[in-house]
């Protein structure tokens, strides 16, 4: 078994070294910082394209977890250009925060301030921190962490969207199925999955507590327990708005959650949350996966049957993330493999100097979406195959 496992992860980091890391340092603007923000389903790469700052946050955080596995300086490199032009550009220095994006060359061009934003900002500069020990990122990381506790929450939770000075505004940019959304549980997510890495390498009891806060909200707000899944859209005070099962925000939630149990070693929340995490695995298993990979959603029952790149890559570390919390369950291991071998097959690009198609319909035909553009980085993938890495290194 550990040989069969071994070539998993081998396979997996050729990938990552000969695939990923080499396309995005290729996208790398010596001109004006950052990395260019559209390449076309067509390979045409737009340099004066709106730059996003969720993809250049994404982007630090890859090449900074990149190092921190291979130990490549030139990956550091790579990480420590993506940090100057977030410190630069993307931070408001007079209102504070991060801004949602920018002009090509730097300038602000939607100065939204959105938590889902600071948050990327405060894990990848965590990340960053533990690559570089640039002592400048983690007071940033802290600076952002208070911010959002001081500007992006209420008493039930954390809010959305903000004008440039942290003035509530609609979250038109997170909400989607005709609804409105006041929360929602992929920022949520991606809160705790930035206080996880900062209470990582910082160890800072206040940053734990906040943990404990948002593994409370999961359990008793977001989690539904009669229909063994997370709720997506919610009005302020955590009350659902749509039928909307996401799988691969459940699989993605599954080991992110996990992940910050073993971080925090709280007992008690480990108690309370792992039970939630192996039924969210299991029924994930059970209703979505089918034909060697993960659908998208269901909304009221009606399955969209698109197989997205990101949601394939979570569904491969979640699974690996199930096998091995339990590890008399061989399917969740062969589930990983499974979906590994489907995305090498349909999602992976063959073409010369592109990376993985956006998504295949259900019979595996490209559908025409951009190859990088805001929201398509080396976030799910590049950490999907750094956590396969490690994690069977692990167990080898």
């Amino acid at each position: 078994m550990i040989k069969d496992i071994e070539k998993f992860s081998e396979d997996v980091k050729e990938h990552l070294t000969k695939k990923i890391i080499p396309f995005w340092k290729n996208l790398r603007d010596e001109e004006h910082g950052g990395y260019y923000g559209w390449l076309g389903y067509d390979l045409k790469l737009d340099k004066k394209a709106v730059k996003g700052c969720i993809l250049n946050s994404r982007i630090l955080w890859f090449f900074s977890n990149a190092y921190l596995l291979l130990g490549d300086d030139s990956i550091l490199r790579e990480a420590e250009h993506a940090w100057k032009f977030l410190r630069d550009c993307c931070v408001d220095k007079v209102n504070g925060g991060v801004y949602w994006s920018l002009t090509y060359d730097g300038k602000p061009e939607d100065t939204t301030k959105h938590t889902y934003n600071q948050a990327f900002a405060v894990y990848a500069l965590s990340s960053y921190y533990d690559a570089s020990k640039d002592e400048e990122a983690l007071k940033l990381a802290r600076e952002l962490y208070r911010l959002i506790e001081t500007r992006c929450r209420d008493e039930y939770g954390y809010l959305e969207a903000f004008t440039v000075e942290f003035k509530p505004e609609a979250n038109d940019k997170l909400s989607e199925n005709g609804v409105m959304a006041e929360k929602t549980m992929n920022t949520l997510l991606h809160v705790f999955e930035a206080y996880t890495e900062l209470y990582r390498v910082t160890g800072d009891p206040e940053v734990g507590e906040q943990i404990r806060f948002l593994l409370s909200l999961f359990a008793d707000k977001v989690y539904n327990p009669k229909l063994g899944r997370q709720e997506v859209f919610f009005d302020w005070k955590w009350n659902s708005l749509i039928d909307l099962y996401s799988y691969g925000h459940d699989i993605e939630s599954a080991w992110l959650v996990d992940r910050g149990l073993d971080i925090l070693k709280d007992e008690e929340y480990v108690k309370k949350l792992r039970p939630v995490t192996k039924e969210i695995t299991a029924n994930i298993f059970q209703r979505a996966y089918r034909n060697h990979s993960l659908a998208n959603e269901a909304e009221n029952g009606i399955v969209d049957t698109t197989r997205v790149w990101w949601v394939q890559a979570e569904a491969v570390v979640g699974f690996l993330n199930g096998w091995q919390r339990t590890p008399g369950e061989p399917r969740y291991l062969e589930a990983a493999w499974d979906i590994w071998e489907y995305i090498k097959e349909n999602l992976v690009d063959k073409r010369e100097g592109s990376e993985w198609f956006w998504s295949v319909d259900e019979g595996g035909k490209p559908l025409e979406k951009p190859i990088v553009e805001p929201w398509k980085c080396p976030y799910h993938n590049g950490r999907m195959c750094i956590e396969v890495i490690r994690r069977i290194r692990n167990v080898a």
